[in-house]
């Protein structure tokens, strides 16, 4: 309906003016003054300036302020992002460092559990070399006393028999036994000693 009265509008104004150049002229000086081209003008300027004011100013004026605004909000989006973007930003670079922070405190903590490791391997196995070097003493204190205690009992066979074959007698008794065994005693560490 707009665009039929605009249409209409227009095809007047073109009627108008065509009406008003066909009008006799009169000495045709461009300076001079023909009234009825003058009122006609202004007649068609105020019905269109009225038409445009009532059908087209208000439609282009919303749309030029639509724009607008929708221009301005999207310039306050755009920095809204930016800003966003920036603290995202920040906020991953902070997490990056604290990343790194916690890798190079890890990497220290490991080779401090490693160190520790490797020392407590280290003492372990001292203890176990201390362990088995006292257990070999024992062993070879062990296996010395009765290899003194066996040489003491041939000594004691030897010497009874010998101290039989010298006397002639028979000297097995129990009581001959126990005196050369403590004699074989009183003298054993020194003679254990040379």
């Amino acid at each position: 309906m707009r665009s039929l009265s605009i249409s209409a509008l227009f095809l007047a104004v073109n009627a108008a003016v065509a009406s008003a150049q066909e009008a006799p002229k009169s000495g045709g000086n461009l300076m001079s003054l023909q009234l009825n081209l003058m009122f006609w003008t202004l007649i068609i300027f105020v019905l269109l300036y009225f038409i445009l004011s009532k059908f087209a100013f208000g439609p282009i004026t919303a749309a030029v302020e639509s724009r607008e605004k929708a221009l301005e909000e999207a310039i306050a989006a755009a920095k809204r992002d930016r800003e966003a973007a920036a603290e995202l930003l920040a906020e991953h670079q902070s997490r990056i460092e604290s990343a790194r922070g916690e890798a190079q405190t890890l990497i220290a903590e490991g080779r401090a559990t490693a160190e520790k490791m490797r020392a407590d391997l280290l003492e372990q196995t001292r203890r176990e070399q201390q362990d088995m070097l006292e257990r070999a003493r024992r062993e070879i204190d062990t296996e010395k006393t009765r290899a003194i205690a066996q040489l003491r009992r041939e000594a004691v066979d030897l010497a009874l028999a010998g101290a039989g074959k010298v006397i002639e007698q028979n000297l097995e008794t129990a009581k001959n036994r126990q005196l050369v065994e403590s004699y074989l005693a009183s003298i054993g560490p020194v003679a254990a000693s040379h």
